[in-house]
């Protein structure tokens, strides 16, 4: 692996690059933080991809790309004297300094989670309103449920068991049957149906199952087994649409025991 001083050095070249970009090339000339932030939104899922995937060179390609995006949008600050990489990087490492004060003080833990624990108390000391004021508005849902469910039990909102959990999933899970039964369109399905998902995220973050994560590997397997379909299809002449359920299941399953 690379020494500090070469990872430095790679740091500056980088930074480099973005000045000589930034200076001559027309596209990077244009972009601001508006037209960047799709783009960065876009790279930090491809690196999500690549992280559920446990795709090393993939990783290592995609935190390439959201670092440019970093580094672009300190450049942009800077251009604006407002800031730039170094107060980035300097401001991160007082707010790493001062949420780990069982490292860089005298606060004793035992355990991951109190340090969890000890991180949003001390962001509502540093002028958070709420504890969940740190989940974004434009978080994913899945992903805000349950961010908000794990911000909520660090301050002790929290069921003490999974029995808890479970009676509750299936007490939402009674009432929202209930609700098809009566009006399979009404709002207060929806209402129904929110509540049951909200339900399941909590039971997984008991189990510590990223829900997240597991739908979108569920998403790959069924991407994988329908494509399979497609190809057997595709081999046989016939077009989906001309296919019976039946004649469709077949390949399911065969795609099931590859």
């Amino acid at each position: 692996m690379n020494t500090k001083q070469q990872k430095l050095e790679a740091f500056s070249r980088l930074l480099d690059i973005m000045d000589e970009l930034r200076e001559k090339c027309p596209w990077d000339k244009i972009q601001t933080n508006e037209t960047l932030r799709h783009l960065t939104i876009e790279e930090t899922y491809e690196l999500a991809d690549a992280i559920l995937k446990n795709e090393p060179q993939e990783i290592k390609k995609e935190l390439g790309d959201v670092l440019l995006h970093i580094v672009f949008y300190a450049k942009i600050g800077s251009e604006k004297n407002q800031f730039d990489i170094a107060d980035v990087l300097n401001s991160l490492c007082e707010k790493l300094i001062h949420r780990h004060p069982h490292i860089y003080g005298d606060v004793k833990v035992d355990n991951a989670e109190q340090v969890k624990e000890n991180w949003e108390q001390l962001k509502l000391k540093e002028g958070n309103k709420s504890v969940l004021s740190g989940v974004a508005k434009g978080t994913p849902s899945i992903i805000k449920a349950l961010r908000m469910q794990e911000k909520a039990a660090q301050v002790g909102f929290d069921w003490p068991t999974t029995k808890e959990v479970w009676a509750k999933v299936d007490e939402e899970l009674n009432e929202l049957k209930e609700e098809f039964a009566i009006n399979s369109s009404s709002e207060n399905t929806e209402k129904e149906l929110g509540d049951f998902i909200f339900s399941l995220i909590n039971i997984a973050r008991k189990y510590d199952i990223n829900p997240d994560d597991a739908l979108e590997k569920t998403n790959q397997k069924f991407i994988y087994r329908f494509q399979y379909i497609e190809e057997k299809a595709k081999e046989n002449g016939k077009k989906l649409t001309d296919m019976t359920l039946e004649e469709m299941d077949v390949y399911w399953n065969e795609a099931k025991l590859i």
